[in-house]
Order: structure tokens, then sequence, then C-alpha cells
């Protein structure tokens, strides 16, 4: 079935923001009549009322920014990725509902872009497929091969007008929320807006993204199990990205469930072992840990090989932030609650006097968090989720569920601050291990994999650690 195509990505400033403005008028004019129509109803009733009143009209208000595609679609989706801990849930819920715009630019505009950013001397050595391999809101993917010697490849092309159209965008979106009225501008919600546009400036900027597959490719090319594509500079400008075709099927794919317990146990290994790699040991992070960023390549011979795809989300952290929330790690990892304590103060994760008893059932909470990766002699897991042989069963596992039920259950918002981005960054990546693995229902004992990272960098993170509460002292 051929893909629907559109002519052109509408990127022009004045449309979208003539859209934006009236969908939020709109949306708050909506939210505020409705509200009206509850001040006689009961505590519990108005605010059930409310609730479904501001999940009706988040709805509204993405579907208008479904319509609209391009960046504004990606801000959306980073938004609710990333905004949990500032946004109502309402609202949250309804970005989720977001998805990338599978409706493709038509092969005569990406043609055209394909000349005008390679030159038509160079666009002649490729035969390039018309039907893109994928469509979202920044870009396509189309499959291409090299006339001179046969070399199959692909083209990450990026939407003419798409980068230029990022500020106009968020400048909009801004707007449009606070005419819905649907969310509180607080400074932590103008921080995210920052770190969003920051996230999305590194996704279109396909130079960077070049750079960081080359170093990933070269940290990674002993190591048997990964493979990282080639980037190709001579087919690749600053919105077209050339790399090597990797073949490889989806992690949900019939022939990675019916592999043996054994390849399924070494690939989730391996995926665990590379993010406490980037934590400990590069400070570099794929801070999207979407399934569609991995490819797995089964091998007839048995061997098989996990493809890493996509490193515009590639992020450098700081060891001042990163030490800290390693040292959460570590903390949870002893089940030391006065080691967990600093280092959340360092990351200034605490508001003022915290009662004990809510610290305890943070600490709890982490401790918990973290069970996969402990070792089950010290500190055993519940038994519905380890084997005799001590093998956690991450496929038979509800981990996440349970913390998030017990988070749900503590007063831990009011004395807590919003954490510091780089800690969700770290907390979202460490899930996104745990759901691969959960997938592919493997069995494997965590601390085998965490225990040879956990001592990396300890002594100058403690350090750090102390010299943040010492200068958070001092200011006080």
């Amino acid at each position: 079935m051929a893909r629907k195509t559109v002519k052109r990505v509408k990127t022009g400033s004045l449309e979208r923001r003539f859209s934006m403005a009236r969908a939020g008028f709109l949306a708050g004019a909506r939210y505020a009549t409705s509200s009206a129509g509850s001040l006689f109803a009961s505590a519990d009733q108005r605010e059930q009322r409310q609730r479904q009143n501001l999940s009706l009209r988040a709805r509204e208000l993405v579907d208008e920014l479904g319509q609209l595609k391009g960046s504004v679609v990606k801000i959306g989706q980073m938004m609710a990725l990333f905004g949990e801990h500032f946004l109502p849930e309402e609202v949250t819920a309804a970005l989720h509902t977001l998805e990338n715009n599978t409706t493709a630019l038509e092969w005569s505009a990406v043609e055209k872009h394909l000349r005008k950013q390679l030159g038509a001397v160079k666009l002649r050595e490729l035969e390039v497929n018309p039907e893109p391999l994928g469509a979202a809101s920044l870009g396509q993917v189309h499959r291409a091969r090299r006339k001179s010697d046969g070399r199959e490849l692909v083209l990450k092309i990026q939407y003419p007008g798409v980068a230029d159209a990022i500020d106009s965008d968020m400048r909009a979106l801004v707007r449009l929320l606070k005419l819905s009225r649907l969310v509180p501008i607080t400074e932590q919600f103008n921080q995210w807006l920052n770190e969003v546009r920051d996230m999305l400036g590194r996704e279109v900027d396909y130079d960077l993204e070049a750079h960081t597959t080359r170093h990933f490719r070269e940290a990674l090319k002993d190591d048997p199990r990964f493979v990282v594509p080639e980037v190709f500079g001579e087919y690749s400008t600053h919105n077209i990205l050339c790399l090597s075709y990797e073949e490889g099927v989806h992690i949900s794919d019939p022939s990675v469930v019916s592999l043996s317990q054994e390849r399924r146990n070494f690939l989730g290994r391996a995926i665990m072992e590379l993010c406490c790699r980037e934590v400990f040991e590069w400070n570099k992070m794929q801070t999207d840990p979407n399934f569609g960023n991995y490819l797995l390549r089964v091998g007839d011979d048995g061997k098989d090989h996990i493809v890493l795809l996509d490193f515009g989300a590639i992020r450098d952290f700081d060891d001042q932030v990163l030490g800290p929330g390693r040292e959460m790690i570590r903390a949870s990892w002893y089940h030391d609650s006065d080691r967990l304590q600093r280092a959340m103060r360092a990351l200034e994760f605490l508001s003022g006097d915290v009662p004990k008893r809510l610290l305890d059932d943070f600490a709890a909470l982490c401790f918990e968090a973290i069970e996969a990766l402990q070792d089950p002699d010290r500190f055993p897991p519940p038994d519905a989720v380890i084997n005799e042989r001590g093998e956690y069963l991450w496929g038979e596992s509800d981990l996440p569920n349970r913390v998030m039920n017990r988070a749900s259950r503590t007063a831990l918002s009011v004395h807590f601050d919003v954490p510091p981005k780089e800690f969700i960054f770290l907390f979202r990546k460490l899930l996104g291990a745990y759901t691969f693995l959960h997938v592919i229902r493997a069995k494997v004992r965590g601390n085998t994999i965490l225990e040879p990272f956990v001592h990396m960098r300890e002594e100058e993170d403690q350090q750090r650690v102390a010299q943040k509460i010492g200068a958070k002292t001092e200011k006080t």
C-alpha cells in the first residue's frame, strides 16, 4: 500500500502562529465556561469535573498540534516525555498521543531538496529509492545504493525549513499554552522549555549527529555485540545524513522472541552494559530510550548483534551533575540511606527540612527501584522475579508499576523539588534498558552487570557531593 504524501511541510510562521493562537483561545474559553458550570457542585464533584474538562480541552489542543506537523509535534512529544514533574497529568496524557507524522513528503520535493543539498553530480552517483523507509515529524529516511560499488546506504533527510521554524514554533506554543490556561507557566516549566529547545536544536544538527555517530562507532569498534553505522561524509550536509544501511529487525519481532534463552540473555546483558558504560564511563547518554533506535540482527550462525541507530539524542553530561546521579545509584545499590540523602542534597533535590519518615520512604523507593541490579544474596527481590540460580526474571517483573504505586502512596511532592533534568534523563535511561530486558524476557543476574562499573570514579564523585553540599551550606 502506497504511503500518503504531501507536497510540502508547512513551516511558515504566520499560518502556524494563527492556527495555534486560535486553538489556544478556544481551549481557554471552553475550559473557563465548563469550569464555571461546576461552581455549585460538591467539592468532589467539582474536582472530578475539572479533571474531565482539563483532559478534554488538552486532547482538543493536541489534535490541533498534530495537524501542524513539523517541529511543533516533536516539541509536544518531548514535553510529554519529560514533563510529568511539572505538567498536569491530563495534559501529559494528551501529549503522549502525539505520534510522528507518517505522511511523507512526496518524491519530487525530496529529489529537489537532495539536488540542492548534494549537488547534481553527487546525486547522480546514487540510486535513491523514491519510497521512504520511514517518515517522522522532522524528516524522512530513504534507502539508496552507490552506483560505483553497489554499497547500500540510507539517507536521513531533514524537511526543508524545519530547523528554521523551531524558534517561532516554540514562541507560538508558549502563547498557545498561556491562552489555553491548561498549564501553569512556572519557573520550572520555563526551564524545561529552554531544555526542549536545546534538545530539538541538537536533533536537527546533522553535523553533530554525524560526529556523535563516528564517536560511538570508534568506542564500540572492538565490541562484537554492537553495530554502529558508518557515516559517508561525501553525501552528508547540514540537512542530509548518509549512513551505511544496516539490516535488522525490531525488538518485538517473532525471530527475536523465538531465540533461545541463552541468546536473549546475551542481548539483554549487552544493552544493560552499554547503559552502564554511558553513565559511568563515557558521560554520554542516549536520552531517547526509544526501541526505534535499535535493530537486532539475528545470526544464522548463532551470533546476534544489536544495531544502534539515531544518535541525534545523545547528550554530553558534566561530572558535576552526573557524579551525584551516580552516587544516588551507588547509595541505592548499597542500601545506604545517609549516602542517598547527601547525593540528593548535592542535586538540590530536597526542599527545606524534610521529615525523617519521608526520607525513609524515598530511600525505600530507590532501593526497590534498583532491585533488578542488586546482589540477590544480599538483598533478595520478591520470589516471583528470581529463579533458583539467582537470575532476575526481567520478563516476569512488574517493577516500574510497583515503584510508581509506592511513589503515589507517599507525600514526597510536598518536600521534593522538581529534579534536575539530568536526573530525569538518567532515570529514563535506566528505565529504557530495563524495558528492553523485560520485552525479550531475559534472565540475568543484574548485579554481575552493574558491579564492575559501580566503583568507577567513586571517590571523585563522593568528593563532588561533599563540595556541592559545602558550597550550598555556605550560601545559606
